[in-house]
């Protein structure tokens, strides 16, 4: 009886080892150490400690409870007051230790705000919004100011832009005083100005080139507030929120808390479109013409031929881009483009060392030699019997044409003997074409560019003819023959815009651009009794914004700090728009509803701000993960066994 008990209870531990064996392979699993930690580093002291008075260290150092490194210190970690030699800071275990190279100023607030430059090693917390301030006398100075700054012509959040205060109400100081306290927008353009002492100032922002903290360079973007500032607190309150779980609420309750003003300010960045002129190169691509190109917008360039000798004044024709930064010369004149080198005096301004433009004078000498290798009588044969080579004619004539687009073309070479008539333009009537009357422009600045302007009947049908060899060159090319034949698209392909604007200022003229998806202007309308108009518009997605035409020009114009005059306004439409063909869309737009740093679309921005990354809940996530591998595990068991238990049991014989 024993040996039988024995023999039994080891099957039974034979049969509950193998079952605990089996769990056990089924339910592998990667070991884990713990929760993760979520927590950003904490500070457990300071040298000088926070809001410390009376200190003279130039060396602070800051003990956290874990290592931590520094993150883009020269980027991220602002410094007030500003300093001209960069200070050292770096990490080291769990110290920051930030060496000022600048020499202290008495009774002066300093504050060090590392923004979110910290994090921890292991993890990468970043410790947000971190600061600290210190006072060589006997106060600390506690004010902020604070706000936002978009670029004025397309209400972008200026990114990395400094924004400093002057005590000192002169118009120089912004241009020969360092700011007395800085800061520097985020990826948002906003910006705190923190350790401001009570007092009065103005307040600018500076792109700051070369780190003078003085908007010392035109080529400076800027910003400047037209009013003075004075700076205060409140006593304000907030609703705070616990959270028994990710998604329940346990408490809301009101915390008090010190409001400092002004934090709503809003300044518009503008360059003053000063670009420093020079002339960059010169160049004879081909021997009957030759380019100038200069670095940025200019007076237009007087231009003497030296040599070879011209014999009459109309050796040469001339273009030039509309702010004459291109110039080309295109010589008529056979004997001159045939010499070598054609040596040409230019007089154009100049920028000196001292941001003036002076008159220069430059002596170009334009060479082309044109290869002079022996050709073979094969070679000439080939010549003889290559297709004639004809002046080209650019057009935008297609097959489906726009209705309120006019014709264009532009000949590849000037015209000797230009005559308008033989440009024909027909309009089909009864399967005849018919010639009509248009207006034909020609350009100020390319008199190779014409345009053709009727107004087109939608539906019909229309044909440009211009007959072979009727223009010739200087230069031996005539035209082949152009006949295109277009359709005017109907006005039921196109949809109709009214906008109905509200607060448009009383006595101020204004303009709306449509803008595509890129944010690019496509359509402008002048706004005529608060309403802009848009017909004959293609179907599709569009935006809208409108500007200020302070000076009346019909174009945005920059601001000037010199002449204290803020750049034109512009506000943009928040809404996206579709045009649908043959409908007639009426819109209101209130340019007031939105602040201008909420109007500007997210979806054509193009400095959109960096989304903080959503702080997972880590440990929730393992806890999350365990109790799923718990189910999966239990099921796999039971599973398991089921089989184990089945496969062990004699199936029953249904068969009879």
């Amino acid at each position: 009886m024993c040996s039988i008990n024995k023999s039994f209870i080891i099957r039974i531990l034979y049969v509950i080892g193998s079952l605990m064996f089996f769990y056990a392979c089924a339910n592998i699993a990667a070991p884990t150490g713990g929760l993760y930690d979520v927590d950003p580093p904490k500070v457990v002291k300071s040298t000088p400690v926070f809001n410390a008075t009376n200190s003279n260290r130039s060396k602070i150092e800051i003990l956290f409870d874990e290592n931590v490194k520094v993150e883009k210190p020269m980027d991220k970690v602002i410094i007030a007051p500003p300093q001209q030699s960069f200070p050292v800071i770096k990490a080291q275990g769990r110290k920051v230790i930030v060496e000022l190279e600048d020499e202290l100023k008495p009774n002066t607030t300093y504050t060090i705000d590392f923004t979110d430059a910290i994090v921890d090693n292991n993890e990468g917390n970043t410790l947000e919004n971190f600061a600290l301030s210190f006072s060589t006398g006997e106060e600390l100075d506690s004010m902020a100011i604070s706000g936002i700054v978009l670029a004025a012509e397309y209400l972008e959040p200026a990114q990395g832009i400094y924004v400093g205060i002057h005590s000192n109400f002169n118009d120089t100081a912004f241009t020969n005083i360092p700011f007395e306290r800085i800061s520097r927008t985020n990826s948002r353009g906003t910006f705190t100005i923190k350790g401001v002492a009570e007092g009065k100032y103005k307040l600018y922002a500076l792109r700051d080139l070369n780190r003078s903290y003085t908007y010392d360079n035109p080529q400076e973007e800027i910003a400047f507030l037209d009013s003075i500032l004075i700076p205060s607190t409140v006593e304000a309150f907030r609703n705070d929120t616990i959270f028994k779980d990710s998604l329940t609420i346990d408490t809301i309750y009101e915390v008090k808390y010190t409001r400092f003003l002004p934090d709503n300010l809003i300044l518009r960045s503008f360059e003053s479109g000063f670009k420093r002129q020079y002339l960059q190169k010169h160049e004879r691509m081909v021997p009957h013409k030759l380019d100038l190109y200069f670095a940025a917008p200019t007076d237009e360039a007087q231009l003497t031929l030296l040599s070879p000798k011209a014999t009459s004044d109309n050796w040469f024709v001339k273009e030039s881009s509309v702010t004459n930064d291109t110039v080309s010369i295109w010589i008529t004149d056979s004997l001159i483009y045939q010499s070598d080198t054609i040596k040409l005096k230019v007089d154009y301004l100049q920028t000196d060392t001292l941001n003036n433009h002076i008159l220069n004078t430059d002596t170009l000498n334009f060479t082309f030699r044109e290869s002079k290798k022996r050709k073979s009588e094969k070679d000439k044969k080939k010549e003889e019997e290559a297709p004639i080579k004809f002046m080209n004619i650019r057009h935008n004539v297609q097959s489906s044409h726009e209705i309120y687009n006019p014709l264009s073309i532009e000949f590849e070479q000037p015209i000797l003997n230009f005559d308008s008539a033989e440009i024909k333009i027909l309009h089909e009537v009864d399967s005849l074409f018919v010639p009509i009357e248009y207006n034909l422009l020609s350009d100020s600045l390319n008199a190779r560019f014409y345009k053709m302007q009727y107004k087109w009947e939608p539906g019909e049908k229309y044909k440009l003819l211009i007959d072979s060899a009727v223009f010739v060159s200087p230069y031996g090319l005539h035209n082949n023959k152009i006949e295109q034949v277009f359709t005017v698209k109907k006005l039921e392909e196109y949809g109709n815009l009214l906008f109905a604007i509200d607060g448009l200022p009383e006595g101020k003229v204004a303009f709306v651009e449509l803008l595509d998806t890129q944010d690019k202007p496509f359509r402008k309308k002048s706004v005529r009794n608060n309403e802009a108009l848009f017909m004959d518009l293609k179907p599709g997605k569009l935006y809208a914004r409108l500007v200020i035409d302070e000076n009346e020009d019909g174009e945005w114009t920059t601001g000037n700090y010199e002449l204290k005059r803020q750049p034109e306004m512009v506000y943009y439409n928040p809404k996206l728009y579709e045009i649908r063909a043959f409908t007639n869309h009426e819109e209101s737009w209130d340019l007031n509803e939105q602040p201008a740093f909420k109007q500007k679309p997210l979806e054509i921005t193009k400095n959109k701000p960096e989304e903080k990354k959503k702080q997972r809940n880590r440990n929730e996530e393992e806890r999350d993960r365990r109790q799923s591998q718990n189910r999966n595990s239990q099921g796999t068991s039971n599973q398991s066994m089921n089989r184990g238990g089945m496969g062990g049991m004699q199936q029953p014989n249904n068969r009879r």
